[in-house]
């Protein structure tokens, strides 16, 4: 079957353009996903996400690790990733943020052109159907669902407060280009009355809406093996569907939108990429870019924990139990109540340093213990904190395991090989725990976990840094926007030295954005989607 455009995933990115493509009726979309048609109660209930993230069964969630970490101790790291329409959005915590305005200067610095503060806003706001209207920064009437939380908890409260207490600032909106400060996360919720506190996936929002557009074709479990090429031209996708290989062609362009991992993945399949990345598996070279793959970016994140008394949260106990059952009754009803927590309900956007002309750490406060992505359970009730670097400068790669393009791709995130990213992480520990062990909060504590206490010096922070921090779920950078020798695509995220090929997704970012990475990701695609309609316009 000939298409137009052939977009390769399904996720924030893919979702957004594949409906955006498919306003027009002249355009012949076919988006392929590996995943399924992700309208499983798990996804659509935001504290499904629980059961999700740990990636028993690979349900839902492609589940990768990375290869040994010598920075955190040769531990393998764990990259959930999103397997259905929707992609990751359809398995985060639905926090809304799209970072510092300084992020995207700074991909304009670096050459790319048209991608500044004030290019990249009307896009955020393009994008939007804000809770609270429109107003100079906000949109009101995007597909995307934008809420303040449902039923933040009063221990969330209690976080937020103590944070001021110590002369943080309280931020109302941490979405204005300015994000320092402490306050509730936004979430990517659904506000109206149908679907008043379910999860408004990028599927959900901008893709099953216009299902039955009769030039849009959406094949679900369709896994892409290899993009065609005639010379330098990409013409089509080979992708595995029912136990067979079957081919679809792109008359215009093929859109690569499978994410940080399996975009690069994907191309170095195809023989585009780095040749020692390629000739060494039996593939034939079709365009050496040395970039795929490379400038692999990824926030690291360590969390403190604590025991509570308090059973206003999520925890293993009776109690619990019974107020689970009666909040699955009230998200139901109403949409709100504890089934609609994104768990991580508390934000901050805060400095190491006093002189920083932006913030450099990032917390979120989380209303459970958090330990090892979820896949270790504690019995009672705790509350926990995650801090992570905002803009590290560890570099790692995306590279092929094997010629099977069924395999996992090879991770390496290089965590912690820059020593400024472990000076900054202990720094940034240090002061979340202050406010952690402040009032109002403090007298939430029964006991504190993983064996952090008092008065520790660098060295020991060192060592539980290392021994326990991992990804909080933002790799990008791995096809990296620019017009430098590593710059994989151009400012109109075209692949260089190649025809009727773009990528659109987290992997165009050449720096990592200053916070969670879905909004800046469907920005880029909704961005992209007016570019090739303007190149297209007949």
């Amino acid at each position: 079957m000939d298409y137009d455009f052939v977009i390769v995933g399904g996720g924030s990115a893919g979702a957004t353009m594949a409906a955006r493509l498919s306003e027009d009726a002249n355009i012949n979309v076919c988006l392929l996903e590996a995943g399924g048609k992700g309208t499983n109660i798990l996804l659509r209930a935001p504290a499904g996400v629980v059961a999700v993230l740990p990636g028993y069964g690979k349900l839902f969630n492609w589940a990768f690790n990375t290869v040994p970490q010598p920075g955190l101790n040769g531990r393998r790291g764990y990259q959930p990733r999103g397997r259905a329409l929707g992609g990751s959005s359809a398995i985060n915590a639905m926090l809304y943020v799209r970072g510092h305005q300084a992020d995207y200067d700074g991909w304009s610095a670096l050459g790319c052109s048209g991608w500044s503060w004030q290019d990249c806003l009307p896009y955020f706001k393009k994008a939007e159907n804000n809770e609270n209207g429109e107003d100079a920064f906000h949109g009101g009437r995007g597909p995307l669902h934008v809420s303040d939380q449902k039923s933040p908890r009063p221990i969330t409260k209690a976080f937020v407060e103590a944070a001021t207490r110590l002369q943080h600032r309280h931020r109302a909106d941490f979405n204005t280009g300015d994000n320092e400060g402490v306050g509730l996360y936004q979430v990517t919720q659904f506000h109206d009355r149908e679907n008043n506190g379910k999860r408004c996936s990028a599927a959900d929002g901008y893709l099953r809406p216009v299902m039955d557009r009769p030039n849009l074709t959406v094949i679900t479990k369709a896994r892409a093996t290899k993009i065609l090429f005639e010379g330098k031209r990409a013409v089509g996708v080979a992708y595995q569907h029912s136990n067979k290989i079957r081919e679809v062609r792109a008359s215009k362009e093929v859109i690569l939108s499978a994410g940080a991992f399996q975009s690069p993945q994907l191309l170095q399949l195809s023989g585009v990429g780095r040749s020692q990345d390629i000739l060494r598996h039996g593939i034939e070279m079709v365009h050496d870019l040395q970039g795929v793959g490379q400038n692999l970016q990824d926030h690291l994140d360590f969390i403190l924990a604590y025991k509570t008394r308090d059973t206003d949260n999520f925890g293993i106990g009776l109690r619990g139990t019974l107020r689970l059952t009666a909040a699955i009754a009230q998200w139901a009803r109403k949409g709100t109540g504890l089934l609609a927590t994104p768990f991580a309900e508390g934000a901050a956007f805060l400095k190491t340093d006093p002189t920083l002309e932006q913030p450099d750490i990032q917390l979120h406060f989380v209303i459970s213990v958090v330990d090892d992505h979820a896949k270790k359970l504690h019995l009672g009730y705790g509350y926990s904190c995650h801090v992570c670097v905002l803009r590290p400068e560890s570099r790692g790669e995306v590279f092929l395991k094997s010629a099977d393009p069924l395999a996992d791709p090879g991770i390496d995130p290089k965590f912690l090989s820059d020593g400024r990213d472990l000076t900054k992480m202990i720094e940034g520990a240090k002061i979340t725990r202050n406010i952690l062990q402040t009032e109002p909060l403090a007298a939430y504590c029964k006991k504190e976990l993983f064996g952090v206490r008092d008065n520790m010096s660098d060295a020991e922070w060192e060592q539980h840094i290392r021994a326990r921090a991992d990804t909080i779920y933002h790799p990008v950078g791995t096809c990296k926007m620019g017009v430098d020798d590593m710059a994989v695509v151009d400012p109109e995220l075209k692949i260089h030295g190649l025809e009727g090929i773009r990528v659109v997704d987290a992997s165009v970012m050449p720096t990592l954005t200053s916070g969670n990475t879905n909004a800046p990701t469907i920005m880029i695609a909704e961005k992209c989607a007016d570019m090739i309609k303007a190149q297209y316009a007949t």
